[in-house]
């Protein structure tokens, strides 16, 4: 089979260190960068890095989805935690070492028909096929994930 490429282009401009951004495709999405007055910004908008985070959830959501139908599984509300610990020595003061994150962790619940079985599967597999959880996984940090099932119709 051939590989299909999907690309996803993000443009921006900005002055300081905010910058606004837009998705460019058929509906393109725009949206707005800062970050904290301790990185010189204005806290006016989220910074990537909880971009980032967000970008983590919401593509374990979408990669559940997929893979759920998959499974012949139904998937209801999910809900999600997710915290980067960051130590800013190298990207603030320069210091020598790996400017990323130095662990994430993951917590979901999500409803769901799955017997235990079947909704172990799902994760292990959401997880692997999940392009931004792929990206975590593989820069070297810590990363843990921590997901819960509750019954279709119960408050996720």
């Amino acid at each position: 089979m051939a590989k299909q490429i999907v690309p996803f282009t993000v443009t921006g401009t900005g002055t300081g260190v905010a910058q606004s951004l837009t998705v460019t495709g058929d509906n393109a999405h725009t949206f707005e960068s800062d970050t904290y007055p301790a990185f010189g910004g204005d806290d006016a908008a989220p910074s990537p890095l909880s971009y980032t985070l967000g970008a983590l959830t919401s593509c374990n959501q979408i990669s559940a989805q997929l893979v759920a139908k998959d499974l012949g599984v139904t998937l209801g509300e999910f809900t999600f935690s997710a915290r980067g610990d960051f130590d800013p020595s190298v990207f603030v003061g320069g210091a020598e070492g790996n400017a990323n994150f130095d662990a994430v962790t993951v917590e979901a619940s999500v409803q769901t028909d799955a017997d235990e079985e079947t909704f172990a599967k799902l994760v292990s597999e959401l997880e692997r096929r999940c392009p931004v959880t792929q990206l975590f996984k593989r820069s070297g940090l810590e990363y843990t994930s921590s997901w819960s099932a509750l019954p279709l119709g119960t408050s996720a």
